[in-house]
C-alpha cells in the first residue's frame, strides 16, 4: 500500500522543492538531521505551511510519536494514540486527511489557537504506515489535492528515514 503519484500535473514549485529535498536528504549526516531538514524546508518554502511536523509510528505502543518539527511553537501533542484525532485517523486508515476547518471537525486535537486547517499525509514503508507528515495552517481551506499529491511524494522520500527498532 502507498500513495499513487500523479506527476503530470505537478506545479513547478513542487518539482523544484522535491529536487531540493532529495539533495538535502542526501547531504544530511543521518536520518534525524535529514528529516529535520525536510520539515524546515517545507515550512520555509511554503507560506501556508505554518507548522510542519513528522510523527513516527511506535507500533508496539500503538502511538504516533512526534519527531522533527518546525513552526512558531511546540505542540503538547507529542504522543497520539492510533485512531485519535486527525493524525491518529490518518495513521489508522492510511489515507491523507485534509480538513478545511478544524473547528468543525470533532476529531481535531487543538494544538494552536491560530490553526484553521490541517493536512495529514501517511508515510508508508513496505506497505505499512510508519509515520506521517502533519501540517497546520492559519487560513481556512489552506490545503487541497495539489498539496496532498506533493506531500505524498515527500512522504515517499521520508520513509527510509524512519527510526528503526533498536537503532
Amino acid at each position: 500500500m502507498g500513495h499513487p503519484i500523479a506527476i503530470e500535473e505537478r506545479p513547478v514549485e513542487h518539482g523544484d522543492a522535491l529536487n531540493l529535498l532529495r539533495a538535502l536528504i542526501a547531504e544530511a549526516p543521518g536520518p534525524k538531521a535529514a528529516a529535520q531538514r525536510v520539515v524546515d524546508e517545507l515550512h520555509n518554502r511554503f507560506g501556508h505551511y505554518d507548522w510542519v511536523g513528522i510523527y513516527w509510528l511506535d507500533a508496539d505502543a500503538g502511538e504516533l510519536v512526534l519527531g522533527p518539527w518546525t513552526g512558531p511553537e511546540a505542540t503538547e501533542h507529542t504522543r497520539i494514540p492510533l485512531g485519535v484525532g486527525i493524525c491518529g485517523a490518518a495513521a489508522a486508515s492510511g489515507r491523507t486527511e485534509i480538513v478545511d476547518d478544524v473547528t468543525a471537525d470533532p476529531r481535531y486535537l487543538a494544538c494552536f489557537a491560530s490553526t484553521r486547517s490541517e493536512i495529514v499525509v501517511p508515510i508508508f514503508a513496505e506497505g505499512h504506515v510508519v509515520g506521517e507528515i502533519d501540517i497546520d495552517g492559519s487560513d481556512a481551506a489552506a490545503y487541497g489535492e495539489t498539496d496532498a499529491r506533493f506531500l505524498e511524494e515527500v512522504a515517499a522520500l521520508l520513509a527510509p528515514l524512519r527510526p528503526r527498532p533498536g537503532g
